[in-house]
């Protein structure tokens, strides 16, 4: 079992969380149950599967939870990317979210290679 709170991975992924909520706050009213709470729902899922993964008894299974986490972080910038191309997200603030994605895929797979070598 490991510790959640002290992978960077999971630090990383909260911050990316809370960033997506502070940005969402200035997302127009009518988008609040569409494409605000897919935008939040996917960006808490990241360290939330982490997080489980890291509670489970083997690696194997945190292999699985890291997976998915993942497939939420593809997740949430398929729904930056359409946030940006609706202009409900500037340029920089896209690209630093996106850069922050990146870096937290690099470091699941990184960290998925590690525990199953």
């Amino acid at each position: 079992m490991h510790n959640f709170k002290e992978l960077k991975i999971w630090n990383n992924s909260m911050d990316l969380a809370v960033e997506v909520y502070r940005l969402t706050n200035k997302f127009p009213s009518e988008e609040k149950f569409n494409l605000v709470s897919q935008l939040r729902r996917s960006a808490v899922s990241i360290p939330s599967n982490i997080a489980e993964g890291a509670g489970r008894n083997h690696n194997k299974e945190f292999n699985q939870f890291l997976g998915i986490a993942r497939g939420s972080s593809f997740e949430l910038e398929t729904q930056l990317i359409l946030s940006s191309r609706i202009s409900f997200l500037k340029n920089e603030q896209f690209n630093e979210l996106n850069g922050s994605i990146t870096e937290i895929q690099r470091m699941i797979s990184g960290f998925q290679s590690k525990l199953m070598s």
